[in-house]
């Protein structure tokens, strides 16, 4: 069955309170199309899971900006001054985790495990609020998986059964992110009929997205 929807299908399903992930690094593979429809819609405390918050007018900063977000796990702010004055103004809920890190819990989330063991972060404000467990004569951050409501994906090409590839590194955290959501919405440069790709082309499988856009 096609999962290839019309835009406002997708849109429709945003709503206020929602954990949502978003692929993208510095704006480079996030859907566009599918923040500005969150923007559109005006939906409000969102907890946002991304590597950061790109740009003020890119990616997940429109949302930031907006003032739409009520919290953002991320790796890092600083592309993104608006970001840092909420964050300073205590108008916005900021968790930073190492970037390594944010893609393993986002991967365990995916993978119905219960936590990664990781050094890093030991002896940082990082380790603040969380487990340390050791073994041997080195400490370990118990660091646990995060999942969504919706992950948002861009994908150069899929197919109408929702078969994904990314082009080079705009893949980055979207892979990931389809694996740790209840709803998986992609948002696809070029869509192509079930059969087209390249088997060893395929980065995300179709078992993991439910709803496909043309961007």
């Amino acid at each position: 069955m096609s999962k290839i929807k019309q835009y406002e299908e997708a849109v429709a399903l945003f709503a206020d309170g929602q954990t949502i992930m978003i692929g993208g690094f510095l704006g480079t593979g996030t859907p566009e199309s599918l923040v500005d429809g969150l923007v559109a819609r005006g939906v409000k405390n969102l907890n946002i899971i991304a590597n950061d918050t790109a740009f003020p007018e890119q990616g997940v900063g429109k949302l930031i900006t907006n003032k739409q977000a009520a919290k953002v796990i991320v790796s890092h702010i600083g592309t993104n001054p608006e970001t840092g004055r909420q964050f300073n103004q205590q108008e916005l809920d900021v968790e930073f985790s190492p970037q390594g890190t944010l893609a393993e819990r986002i991967r365990c989330g995916g993978s119905g495990l219960g936590g990664v063991l990781t050094p890093t972060g030991v002896g940082t404000v990082v380790e603040q609020g969380k487990e340390k467990i050791v073994r041997g004569d080195k400490a370990y951050l118990l660091e646990l998986p995060l999942k969504a409501d919706i992950a948002l994906i861009k994908a150069w090409r899929a197919d109408t059964v929702g078969n994904l590839v990314y082009r080079r590194a705009a893949r980055n955290f979207n892979p990931l992110m389809a694996m740790a959501a209840e709803m998986v919405i992609v948002e696809a440069e070029e869509i192509v009929e079930a059969g087209s790709l390249d088997p060893d082309e395929i980065m995300t499988p179709g078992i993991f997205v439910d709803m496909i856009i043309r961007g």
